[in-house]
């Protein structure tokens, strides 16, 4: 999950016209076949690996097998394609931004549910972590409506700390995986494992140096494909889920269980929500300046009510919390093609792969080592988003490098001493044991303390940067 691009479209944005002679806005352009269709691709390319990596780092954490974790990634690929229909086709004045929107689950989540999940009793870790995603998703639809008041509390100094944390505290998830991904193994760590992580990182890194066009884009895609190929040889690829998996079937309504709803799960993701939301705007207001369309308020409440809807839905079948895929945004500032047709297109596929589970078994049967060279280029680059999004803020002013530094001192405490909080009552192991959690709280808090109490004057700098 990245920082959207922001940088708008240079120049005028020219509408084609259409066979009647009256022009169409590049936005509403229904492309031929030949062109939707490859441009569709490019963002499938662009979003798959995020799109199943939530479900692939909870999957792993409950101790899933191979047919749960089928199931998990079928469910992520059906939401985020029926979201990204709904974002881009819309629903009257109730839902839908209309602009080309990708809408998935979200990374930002992950570290928050596994700190759910370590705090749940065997059984109890995927029905704890839905009833806080469903509430969730409704706390989205409630304030979503009000959410531009609230938008001056995450300005980019909170979000660029919550992004960089995300990065940040997720980095030993592709570690472990680059050494087996079993920690209880007896060969975890063996050098094999860390040789079939290094190769994919490499063949990742020469297709980003010398891949051109969509070779480039879909390095990640690439180096997992040929890792997995070069396991085989080693017997370090199982493909006997493959056969067990069905080749169509829908997902099952609350197939790990009814929704349980614990108050200290449910706050930390209704603060992870918070962030989301303010992502999704900020995603859309990248994108009307890059398509050239005017972002309004009533098009970022629609555009939120369908983070909220999809989020909503999602826990009935499988899924985690929704927000917008700024990687998406960047596809579209890069390759110009402004159509909310292609991501619809591009939605409908996911639709498809969702709906036949023997695709995302496919994804599954990737080994742990190939995941963890992929992840640490993956999670390396929320990193990097954050750190961008931070070297906006307004470094300058002494407050904000305390509230940065303090924020993400928080947020690290878990990494680095994960027992910091034993001692703690178990909602705020919840609420604090997340790196993320825990630097979102203390981020809005030290915003609020420096920039909004007292005069407005003494942080003018502070709050032009916000």
């Amino acid at each position: 999950m990245a920082q959207p691009a922001t940088g708008p479209a240079k120049g005028p944005c020219k509408a084609p016209p259409t066979a009647a002679g009256t022009a169409v806005h590049p936005v509403d352009e229904k492309l031929p076949t030949s062109r939707l269709v490859p441009a569709a691709l490019q963002h499938i390319a662009a979003m798959y690996a995020g799109v199943v990596t939530p479900p692939l780092i909870i999957g792993q954490a409950v101790g899933l097998d191979a047919a749960g974790m089928t199931r998990l990634i079928a469910a992520s690929l059906l939401i985020a394609g029926l979201a990204t229909l709904l974002q881009t086709l819309g629903a009257g004045r109730f839902a839908g931004n209309r602009l080309p929107f990708v809408n998935a689950a979200s990374s930002a989540g992950i570290a928050p549910m596994l700190a759910i999940a370590e705090t749940s009793a065997p059984g109890h870790q995927l029905p704890a972590i839905y009833g806080a995603v469903l509430v969730a998703g409704v706390f989205c639809l409630a304030v979503g409506p009000f959410f531009g008041r609230l938008l001056r509390f995450f300005p980019p100094l909170v979000t660029g700390v919550v992004i960089t944390l995300i990065g940040v505290t997720l980095m030993p998830v592709p570690v472990g995986w680059a050494q087996g991904g079993d920690a209880t193994a007896d060969d975890f760590g063996a050098m094999k494992y860390l040789a079939l992580a290094t190769f994919t990182l490499v063949v990742i890194l020469l297709i980003q140096r010398f891949g051109r066009g969509f070779v480039k884009q879909v390095a990640l895609l690439a180096g997992m494909f040929i890792g997995t190929l070069a396991a085989i040889p080693f017997g370090l690829a199982d493909f006997s889920a493959l056969g067990s998996a069905p080749v169509a079937a829908l997902p099952t309504p609350f197939a790990f269980g009814p929704p349980e709803f614990q108050p200290a799960a449910i706050l930390s993701l209704c603060i992870v929500m918070l962030v989301l939301m303010t992502e999704s705007s900020a995603g859309m207001l990248a994108l009307g300046e890059i398509c050239d369309r005017r972002t309004d308020g009533p098009t970022i409440t629609r555009g939120l009510r369908t983070d909220g809807i999809a989020t909503l839905l999602g826990p009935v079948f499988g899924g985690f919390p929704t927000s917008a895929f700024a990687q998406n945004v960047g596809v579209v500032s890069l390759t110009r093609v402004r159509s909310r047709y292609v991501v619809a297109a591009a939605g409908g596929a996911l639709i498809v792969l969702g709906a036949f589970p023997v695709l995302g078994a496919v994804v599954s049967l990737v080994p742990m080592p190939v995941l963890g060279g992929a992840g640490i280029v993956l999670f390396g680059s929320i990193a990097v988003s954050g750190i961008r999004t931070l070297s906006e803020a307004g470094l300058d002013d002494s407050s904000n490098i305390i509230l940065v530094a303090v924020a993400l001192g928080a947020g690290i405490i878990p990494l680095a001493a994960p027992g910091f909080y034993a001692g703690f009552p178990s909602w705020a192991q919840t609420v604090l044991g997340s790196g993320i959690s825990a630097g979102a709280l203390v981020a809005v808090l030290l915003n609020l303390f420096f920039h909004h109490l007292g005069t407005h004057s003494r942080n003018a700098v502070a709050l032009k940067s916000s």
